[in-house]
């Protein structure tokens, strides 16, 4: 988890990595569900399944984070004589840049042990150095982040009888928000192997090869509608949220062909080893919506999906989907969905602030701090999702164009920024009608599939949208965040 949490420790104690986030364990490629860990060992020169346990220790202060992994492994192949410790523990620094909207990472190694047995031969972990540095740029919506790492490995062979080296390069890239998360890492291990002949001291065994290393840890939430088996019941069925988990992993190598100790001339072993494991999903059912205006509407799935899942808090038993959405309705409806919203401790420790202190000042005229959507608008203003016009206001209670939804929904995907410079062509054929302010987003929008051209291929920047369109448009919104960052963050960088 890259997210900074001041003033807390948490320690977790796992069998097996259940972070709140997807991160691939370590930087070997290796992967895991509940009760099992696995990757792959090259120091041979052939490449070894291990499988076993791996527990995980992680501490959090301040801006420092301290993560401890303990395996426990056995080869898979039951003719190979080996085993595998292993205690890893690395250190993160957090240096937030909160004039930018980012924060730095860098993490080091602070403790290592790591012996590894393969029949005859004791490989033991002498010296560990590693580098890693990221970007995370935390966005309304979601947080982005980058990063590039830098390491070497050296290992003795049975004390005294060899050594390998070996070096890391690569880097990592990934996002997290509510709907889910993907790190993908993209390792490169050199290895060079030395073995001394001990009747020549003079002479010694070697070979190199090296590994390109693909893993990626993903979280996802769906949602799936389910019957109601019951002819007899009070509703026809509901929505179940499902989170799942899945680790994939790709070793593609080029070592020497080997046999025993000895490597070959010139003929060498390529090949590909792919591994994953699943966690078992954690289902959740979700409320019942009981609109009786919607039966056979075309937006009646979508409305249902944000009333299930509480974007949408209405206690009548009529929705009107055709009438207008308003600034202030859509404006708490993209803060649910994104899962921003203040929680009670939150509220009534600004209640408390504001009876104790000085009197908060709502950031818009027509916005009284006691309104019962202050704390949503207050949120969306302070992350830069809206703004009031040239006096102040909001207008909370006008109806939200278009162009000011589209608007919004890229701001809280931080890809407001995506545009190209000024001067570029939008090819809708109601191009003229669209407010200067709005164009970059739009632009954006139609490259991300936020949203397309009607059958004349106008965008109707400046109509009105009634709450089911609306509702269309942050269906959507959420399924680029279920689905489309995954995606791009997982299937369009690993070949699995």
């Amino acid at each position: 988890m890259k997210k900074i949490i001041a003033a807390f420790i948490a320690l977790i104690v796992l069998s097996t990595a259940t972070t709140s986030w997807a991160k691939p364990i370590d930087f070997s490629g290796g992967v895991n569900n509940e009760y099992q860990y696995e990757e792959i060992v090259f120091l041979t020169g052939e490449p070894i399944k291990f499988t076993g346990e791996v527990k995980i220790t992680e501490k959090e202060k301040n801006n420092q984070k301290t993560v401890t992994y303990k395996f426990e492994l056995k080869p898979v192949d039951k003719s190979i004589k080996g085993s595998m410790k292993k205690t890893i523990s690395y250190e993160t620094s957090y240096t937030p840049k909160n004039d930018k909207g980012q924060t730095i990472g860098q993490t080091e190694v602070s403790k290592y042990s790591e012996k590894i047995v393969i029949d005859e031969d004791t490989f033991e972990l002498e010296d560990y150095q590693l580098s890693q540095s990221e970007v995370i740029d935390q966005r309304p919506a979601s947080d982005f982040y980058s990063g590039s790492v830098k390491g070497r490995k050296y290992y003795t062979i049975n004390k005294n009888q060899g050594k390998v080296v070996v070096n890391i390069t690569g880097g990592d890239v990934g996002y997290e928000n509510f709907w889910g998360s993907t790190e993908t890492q993209l390792l490169n291990y050199t290895i060079e192997s030395t073995r001394y002949i001990e009747e020549e001291s003079n002479d010694s065994i070697t070979w190199e090869g090296t590994v390109d290393v693909q893993v990626s840890d993903s979280l996802t939430k769906n949602l799936r509608y389910s019957d109601n088996q019951a002819s007899l019941s009070s509703f026809d069925g509901g929505y179940i949220k499902t989170t799942s988990r899945e680790i994939v992993s790709r070793y593609e190598y080029n070592l020497p062909k080997m046999d025993g100790i000895e490597p070959a001339k010139k003929a060498r072993n390529r090949g590909t080893t792919k591994l994953s494991k699943n966690m078992v999903p954690k289902v959740e059912r979700l409320v019942v919506p009981k609109f009786r205006d919607l039966g056979g509407h075309w937006a009646e799935s979508h409305i249902s999906k944000l009333y299930s899942l509480e974007v949408f808090d209405e206690v009548s038993q009529f929705f009107t989907p055709d009438i207008p959405m308003t600034r202030v309705e859509f404006t708490k409806a993209v803060m649910k969905a994104c899962n921003i919203r203040p929680t009670l401790t939150e509220e009534k420790k600004s209640r408390l602030s504001r009876r104790n202190k000085e009197v908060e000042i709502s950031p818009f005229i027509d916005i009284t701090t006691e309104d019962e959507n202050y704390p949503y608008i207050k949120e969306a203003f302070d992350k830069g999702l809206i703004y009031g016009d040239l006096k102040g206001n909001f207008t909370p209670n006008q109806s939200l164009t278009r162009a000011q939804a589209i608007s919004i929904l890229v701001r809280a995907l931080g890809f407001e920024n995506r545009a190209p410079s000024p001067g570029y062509y939008l090819t809708f054929s109601d191009n003229h009608q669209i407010p200067s302010w709005a164009k970059d987003s739009i632009y954006v929008a139609r490259e991300i599939g936020l949203v397309q051209g009607d059958n004349g291929n106008n965008i109707s920047p400046n109509k009105n949208m009634t709450r089911a369109e609306a509702s269309s448009m942050l269906v959507r919104f959420i399924e680029i965040l279920e689905k489309d960052l995954q995606k791009d963050y997982r299937e369009n960088i690993i070949n699995y």
